[in-house]
């Protein structure tokens, strides 16, 4: 059972980041694009990902209004990859968090310039004079998220998972494709700390792996509720990836073997975070809602 505790903090830092984005996109209604942009973005998330960058800036106290910077970019990111992972030439779902995907609300030319605009938004906010960070940091922060979402990251790990279905993939090709599409980016959650705090090159390693294997849970999470979840709960159809042929732990193992392996991982992930003592018990939290979570 979360804490009550646990539950307001995640809501405190949603809603400061949606506040954040919301004042970074008021005064550029002048494109069409912003319509859609916020519709893909405002969708009702958790904004889990700014989520971790808090909970992990906390460990070193890092200003929290430094990390909800950081972690409206990360949305901005993650908002764009849904977007385009809605697409029919993707996973052509129609419903995204209990709504039309933006490509059904809009049109899908529209969905895929706005995810887009929403990728090279999350570059602005972290160039903005808004983050009082050095230059060198802000440089060091772009490149680190650049490899993340892009060909070696977050894109390469979709095409595996499209190129991938219906074809016998190993175990290990599986997981290297899910820390890819979804694990960078949780990475950076981590390793964006490290880099604001100027941390040792080590250091901020040891973030960038921790990081990888929370999204990793997070996606294998992903796919334990896509065998199991409520569409009513979890806001879109479930039980595609058995339709798609799609190359998952739960559809290799079956749903006990993978739970059994995210369990066990969410206790490799917990004996990482426990080195830095009582200060990563926010970090903790997030770790064990993950497995805990409906949607």
């Amino acid at each position: 059972m979360l804490s009550s505790k646990f539950s307001q903090n995640l809501s405190k830092v949603a809603k400061k980041t949606d506040d954040y984005l919301k004042k970074f996109f008021f005064k550029k209604n002048i494109s069409p694009l912003i319509k859609p942009m916020k519709y893909g973005l405002f969708s009702g998330g958790k904004r889990f990902r700014s989520a971790i960058v808090v909970s992990t800036g906390k460990i070193f106290r890092i200003d929290s209004k430094k990390l909800i910077v950081i972690g409206a970019a990360i949305e901005c990111i993650h908002s764009y990859s849904l977007m385009h992972d809605d697409l029919p030439s993707m996973d052509n779902d129609s419903l995204r968090r209990g709504k039309f995907s933006t490509h059904k609300k809009f049109n899908e030319f529209t969905a895929i310039l706005a995810g887009n605009s929403l990728l090279t938004s999350a570059f602005e906010i972290l160039s903005s004079r808004n983050l009082n960070l050095t230059s060198k940091t802000k440089n060091e922060l772009v490149e680190s998220l650049s490899l993340c979402c892009g060909y070696e990251g977050l894109a390469r790990g979709q095409y595996c998972d499209l190129t991938f279905e219906h074809k016998k993939i190993s175990v290990q090709k599986i997981i290297n494709m899910q820390k890819n599409k979804t694990g960078k980016l949780f990475g950076f959650c981590c390793e964006s700390v490290g880099i604001i705090k100027n941390a040792s090159f080590k250091e901020k390693k040891f973030l960038k792996n921790l990081g990888i294997k929370i999204g990793l849970l997070f996606q294998i999470v992903d796919d334990l509720i896509d065998y199991y979840g409520d569409k009513k709960i979890v806001g879109k159809f479930t039980k595609k990836d058995a339709v798609k042929g799609k190359a998952t732990l739960v559809n290799l193992w079956g749903y006990k073997r993978s739970l059994s392996f995210a369990k066990n991982l969410k206790k490799e992930i917990e004996n990482k975070i426990l080195k830095y003592g009582y200060k990563s018990n926010d970090l903790l939290e997030c770790v064990d809602f993950i497995l805990k979570r409906k949607f």
